[in-house]
């Protein structure tokens, strides 16, 4: 059976209901022959409308009638026409406060709501990023004409770290965008927009001063134990901190107790 997706944000507002249900010739200027929408082009099968917030109002009652009556008019006809099609929807908003601001009809948003799905924003699972990335990759290989295997580590560790407020589509304009820039078969820190590499060399910063904090410590920790004789309570006193914060600081440090 037919899988038809529809993005409904991306069709012209004049011309979504044409789209939608068709239009017979002459219904308006430009109509120079019968056109089926997609609702008939989908007969049997699947429509899957995204973004289906972006439904003009006036036609949210003509897409309930279609979903519960099964059947369609397409524009500039008298005559309906039945249709089997299983609806899909989906949408980025929140149809309940769309519905309380009355940009949503809440008939169609029952209607529609059988089986719900919420799929988390990506910055809430970042572990799907490796395996998207590479479906990404495989996609945009074939459209690009590249031979590109994999993303390097450093580069899934920068995306992870992002916050992804376009969800997978701008993940996947990233990874569009790394292709196009790649002159390997591995996509590197340097193929992907500056903001991603800047991120990293900051934890790179941030990471080396955790680093000279932590031989700091271990230095001073070792030279007040030498001062002390190898005494704990003495070396805490000198070093202005309880014995057990210095027992914890050797175990966090790797300083064996009989130092």
């Amino acid at each position: 059976s037919r899988f038809i997706p529809v993005n409904s944000a991306a069709i012209p507002e004049n011309l979504i209901e044409s789209e939608l249900f068709g239009h017979v010739k002459g219904a308006f200027t430009g109509a120079m022959r019968d056109k089926q929408g997609l609702f008939k082009v989908a007969d049997g099968g699947t429509l899957f409308l995204d973004e289906i917030s972006s439904v003009p109002m006036n036609l949210q009652a003509k897409l309930l009638r279609a979903i519960e009556q099964k059947e369609i008019l397409p524009v500039g006809s008298t005559r309906p026409e039945i249709i089997d099609v299983r609806i899909i929807a989906a949408t980025n908003k929140d149809l309940v406060e769309q519905v309380s601001h009355g940009h949503f009809r809440e008939d169609l948003y029952y209607r529609l709501n059988v089986v719900g799905i919420n799929i988390p924003p990506l910055r809430e699972r970042m572990e799907d990023i490796p395996e998207l990335v590479d479906h990404f990759i495989k996609i945009y290989n074939t459209q690009l004409n590249k031979q590109i295997h994999g993303a390097d580590e450093a580069v899934l560790d920068a995306f992870k770290s992002h916050e992804w407020k376009g969800n997978v589509r701008e993940l996947e304009n990233v990874v569009e965008r790394a292709m196009i820039m790649c002159d390997s078969n591995v996509l590197q820190l340097a193929h992907v927009p500056p903001i991603f590499s800047s991120k990293t060399a900051a934890e790179e910063i941030e990471g080396g001063l955790k680093g000279s904090v932590r031989k700091f410590e271990r230095d001073a920790i070792l030279k007040a134990l030498q001062t002390a004789g190898q005494d704990k309570s003495k070396a805490a006193g000198i070093l202005g901190m309880s014995l057990s914060t210095l027992y914890r600081k050797m175990t966090e440090l790797g300083i064996p107790s009989k130092e």
